[in-house]
């Protein structure tokens, strides 16, 4: 008998300062906040169906095994409408950014405690 996984509910991201992520992932990132019932500290958001759970962690370990193909390490990926536009605020708010080597539209860039986030055009 094999598991039946019918959906993705969440993915959980460990963060170390959580106004800094709070500004990011919901100011930058334009996020929906969600509420959450949870006493220990943390910050949800919607994406369509599934959301992002932020954790505050007293130190986020970094597993980075390739710096200069970023999105060859772990990471997260949205769809975005335009991924110049989606450039063009990141670099307007002193993100880092990374234009995926596959020549396709997409692009990697890392929240404050350097967890990958790749945004792809679709």
């Amino acid at each position: 008998m094999q598991i039946q996984i019918t959906h993705c509910l969440h993915a959980a991201l460990l963060v170390s300062d959580l106004e800094q992520s709070t500004h990011f992932y919901g100011s930058i990132l334009g996020l929906p906040q969600v509420d959450r019932a949870l006493k220990f500290p943390g910050v949800w958001y919607q994406v369509g169906s599934f959301q992002i759970h932020l954790i505050a962690a007293a130190t986020v370990p970094s597993d980075r095994i390739n710096e200069d193909k970023w999105g060859r390490n772990r990471h997260i990926a949205f769809s975005v409408a335009n991924v110049q536009a989606a450039q063009d605020c990141l670099l307007a708010h002193g993100c880092p950014i990374q234009t995926s080597a596959s020549g396709r539209a997409a692009l990697f860039t890392q929240d404050p405690d350097g967890n990958m986030i790749e945004l792809s055009q679709g």
